[in-house]
């Protein structure tokens, strides 16, 4: 490595943030980009470990300490092509991806992790300032492949196929590309011309985008298999987990990502019917559940006006450090508070919901039981219930699975336990041709796993493709 007691010199410091009060009045993303000095100096802390463990936390295995050691040399475009080794689109990931390979940093062990997120978020700028250059297939095949999603799997898939010569029509129910990329992350995580930018690159690249078509519905699983040599699923696992109290049913309850989706939309400038807004303003707005999601269902919240915002979880508060549980490199189970939750927001956990009461129909109180997991049990704690002033309620509680999509059941794909569409190790369902990539075949993940998930499962349909040629040849033979 370029400084192999860098890390004893220079202190690990992250992109700063406009203030809280500063930032809850718009929509744009808020981080303050690290100086090209301050980028180098975070590199150069790279300690060069031997064994690098960074990789065993991050699923694309980027090639992280040869990038550092090239950031730190004042390489940027060497480290640029490193990145692009691995990750499509770290433009994304250095935004919005928690940084499992931080968690796993051999630094880490002391709590004092390479900034690794900020240095590849560097890197992705520098790419983006330059200007993408379209990877374009020197030999185009007589293949097509439909991939169905554009979310980060899908996308990865599509971008991989196209470079691999085939033709690469990437369907999306949607009316603007993206997937929860698109309507799931709010602009203050992650502004939408960062997507548009790289969509273009794509199409020059000869991916074909295909809005607004439900497939399933818009075309038939017959056509997708008799059109395409071969289809990907990568539809995503946004089937929503229930909360089964008395009250759910009431006005003023809804899923997590039906609000976020609808004030996507709104900060792109869409027009949102009053009878349909779902909005926090002057309301108090109870987040159920402690990710990402609910998270995000916070700042956003906080961005409407609500007159208050709370978020519950049903675990208890997790530690301040690691557990012996726990261990280096796994990922930290430790209490982290988000920007978002920075913003204004009370936190409660070990809060279990009995009941949503309303009036004229419309939530207004959430009641609720302290709680005590033990043994993978939940036991009631004995005390006074817990009330909660509710005007909206957001659930944030995770997925369960893909939706229950006509497509799937049309091919005839195979389930697993979970409900997620069944693949083997390649991507493969049980229906030839057809692969599957992402969450709808992992279950709910990092948006790395999803682009890991696309880039393995193209690899595996080109292999599928070229066998299907050698087949061919071997027959006109």
């Amino acid at each position: 490595m370029g400084d192999p007691r860098g890390f004893l010199k220079v202190e690990r410091a992250k992109e700063k943030e406009a203030p809280a009060a500063e930032r809850v009045g718009h929509y744009r993303e808020f981080t303050v980009p690290a100086t090209p000095e301050q980028v180098k100096a975070q590199a150069a802390r790279c300690m060069d470990c031997g064994i690098p463990f960074c990789h065993k936390g991050c699923p694309l295995g980027n090639l992280i300490p040869e990038w550092n050691d090239l950031v730190y040399r004042g390489r940027m475009d060497d480290a640029a092509r490193a990145l692009e080794q691995t990750n499509n689109f770290p433009e994304v990931t250095g935004r919005i991806c928690p940084a499992p390979c931080e968690g796993a940093c051999v630094l880490n062990i002391d709590n004092n992790a390479v900034s690794i997120k900020t240095v590849e978020k560097a890197i992705a700028e520098h790419v983006v300032k330059q200007g993408y250059v379209p990877q374009i297939a020197k030999q185009k095949t007589s293949r097509r492949v439909a991939i169905v999603g554009s979310g980060p799997a899908g996308l990865a898939a599509a971008q991989q196929l196209a470079r691999q010569g085939h033709a690469a029509v990437l369907f999306e129910k949607s009316d603007r590309v993206g997937g929860l990329l698109r309507y799931g992350i709010p602009d203050f995580k992650l502004e939408k011309h960062v997507l548009d930018t790289r969509m273009a690159q794509m199409a020059a690249e000869g991916v074909e985008f295909r809005t607004g078509v439900d497939v399933g519905v818009d075309v038939t699983a017959d056509e997708l298999l008799r059109e395409y040599d071969a289809v990907v699923l990568a539809v995503g696992a946004r089937e929503p987990r229930v909360l089964s109290v008395p009250g759910a049913e009431l006005a003023g309850v809804y899923p997590a990502m039906t609000f976020l989706e609808q004030s996507n939309r709104r900060v792109a400038g869409d027009v949102i019917p009053a009878s349909e807004a779902i909005v926090a303003t002057g309301k108090h707005v109870i987040v159920i559940g402690g990710g990402d999601t609910g998270s995000d269902c916070v700042g956003t919240s906080i961005r409407q006006g609500a007159a208050s915002v709370t978020q519950i979880e049903l675990m208890p508060k997790p530690s301040l450090v690691r557990r012996p549980e726990n261990p280096w490199p796994e990922w930290p189970q430790v209490l982290r508070t988000s920007s978002s939750q920075e913003e204004g927001c009370d936190r409660d956990w070990a809060v279990m919901t009995k009941e949503l009461a309303g009036e004229g129909g419309v939530v207004k109180t959430l009641k609720a039981q302290r709680i005590e997991i033990a043994g993978g049990q939940i036991r009631p704690l004995e005390g006074a219930p817990v009330e909660l002033p509710a005007d909206l309620v957001l659930l944030a509680m995770g997925f369960v699975g893909p939706e229950k999509l006509k497509l799937i059941d049309d091919l005839g794909l195979t389930r697993d336990a979970r409900g997620n569409i069944a693949s083997d190790a390649a991507g493969a369902t049980t229906v030839r041709g057809v692969f599957t990539a992402g969450d709808c075949n992992r279950g709910q993940s990092l948006v790395v796993w999803a682009i890991a998930d696309g880039r393995r499962v193209a690899a595996s349909v080109d292999a599928y493709l070229k066998q299907l040629d050698a087949g061919r040849t071997h027959a006109a033979e």
